[in-house]
This record gives structure tokens, C-alpha cells and sequence, in this order.
């Protein structure tokens, strides 16, 4: 707690910044640096917007703005609580600056989180049946209805996915697997047969949605 307030101490440095614009680029650095660390020029450039004469101290500022945008990101603080991340010495002005900007950002940083985890939506539940039944087609298409289940960090629950097949569509389908299932041994092939090739069929299904080509109900 101790080492914490210490960190927080060093946050009036910001009201050095000569515009609202740089605190803004200081935080989308410090963003766009969170797995490689801050690059010289950039470190280089916050020096001099917050007139610091020494590098060093340039550094418990941005540990203590990474730690505001990972509880802000992370824990998904709502807008009304993130002045509740401030203690009470924060000048009142700096707060709400900040709060803004984080507010700000929240949303496109934890969209970034998203990509970076990369989850496919596991399959809960798949029913289909034939589209206009009672008419002749020359061309009949499955109407396929996916329950998904979305684990993502910000974005949980379910949700209902429906799109048609048509017969060249399937076909193109089928024979891409038998094509990846042919490079593998026989006893691999016997468990892609029946293991791998209905999960694979579900990972071709979750890429065109992600492509958005699916219709979402």
C-alpha cells in the first residue's frame, strides 16, 4: 500500500503536459507499448512534453498510468467508478481529465484485448433442416442454426447464429477436409475421420462468421 502511494505521488507530473492532446498520446503509447515497452523516441518525446530534465523520473509516472489503464481495461471499470481509482490527494482537475480520456479509450483497448486472445466461440448446440421442403429446387440449401457460447473476457454469453448451405457450397467444404485428411497417416485419418473433421467443419463455420458472411439472429 505504501509503495502504491508512493507511485501515486509522482501523477501531478502530468499537469505539466501544455495540452489535453499530450496526456491523450502519452496514454495511447503507453497502450500501443503495453508488450514491447515504451521505445526511445517515445520516451524521449514524453520527456519533453512534461518537461522533466531526468529521464529517470519519467518512469513512476508511466508505472503508475499502466497500472490506471489495466484496472481501468482489465476489470472493466465503468465510467463513474473510475474516479474511485484516484486517491483523494490527485488534484480533482487531473481526475476528471483522465477519466475522460480512459473512458475514452476503454472501449477500443478492450476490443484490442479481444483480438489479442484470438477466442473462437465453442459450440453449444447445431439443428438444421432443409429449406422450402414443399417446393422443388434445382438448387436446395440447409438452413444451419449454431448456439454459441462467447467466453471472451468482456464480451461472455450466447448467442444464436443461422445461415444457409447450398450443395456446391457443402461440397467445396467436404472435400477441403478429405483434401487435409488424406495428408495424414491412416490411424491419424481414423481419428480425424471422426474426431478432428467435426470440429474442423465447426472452425470453418466460426471463420465466415467472424468474416461476417453469416447472418446473426
Amino acid at each position: 500500500m505504501v509503495m502504491e502511494q508512493t507511485i501515486w505521488g509522482h501523477l501531478p507530473v502530468l499537469v505539466r503536459a501544455n495540452s489535453k492532446e499530450s496526456i491523450e498520446y502519452i496514454l495511447e503509447a503507453l497502450w500501443r507499448s503495453r508488450k514491447t515497452g515504451l521505445g526511445t523516441t517515445d520516451r524521449c518525446i514524453i520527456q519533453e512534453m512534461l518537461q522533466l530534465q531526468n529521464e529517470s523520473d519519467l518512469d513512476p509516472l508511466l508505472v503508475c498510468l499502466r497500472m490506471l489503464i489495466r484496472r481501468c481495461v482489465y476489470e472493466n471499470t465503468s465510467k463513474e467508478d473510475i474516479p474511485k481509482l484516484f486517491p483523494n490527494e490527485v488534484q480533482p482537475e487531473l481526475q476528471k481529465l483522465l477519466t475522460l480520456l480512459l473512458h475514452k479509450f476503454q472501449r477500443q483497448w478492450q476490443e484490442d484485448v479481444m483480438k489479442d486472445q484470438n477466442i473462437v466461440p465453442r459450440l453449444k448446440a447445431m439443428t438444421w433442416n432443409m429449406a422450402n421442403q414443399d417446393k422443388e429446387s434445382a438448387d436446395p440449401k440447409a438452413v444451419i442454426n449454431l448456439k454459441l457460447q462467447r467466453d471472451a473476457q468482456f464480451h461472455s454469453g450466447e448467442q444464436d447464429v443461422k445461415f444457409q448451405l447450398a450443395t456446391d457450397s457443402l461440397d467445396m467444404m467436404l472435400k477441403a477436409m478429405h483434401c487435409i485428411r488424406d495428408q495424414f497417416p491412416i490411424m491419424v485419418s481414423v481419428m480425424l475421420k471422426f474426431v478432428l473433421l467435426p470440429r474442423l467443419f465447426f472452425i470453418l463455420i466460426s471463420a465466415v462468421w467472424f468474416s461476417n458472411e453469416l447472418v446473426t439472429c
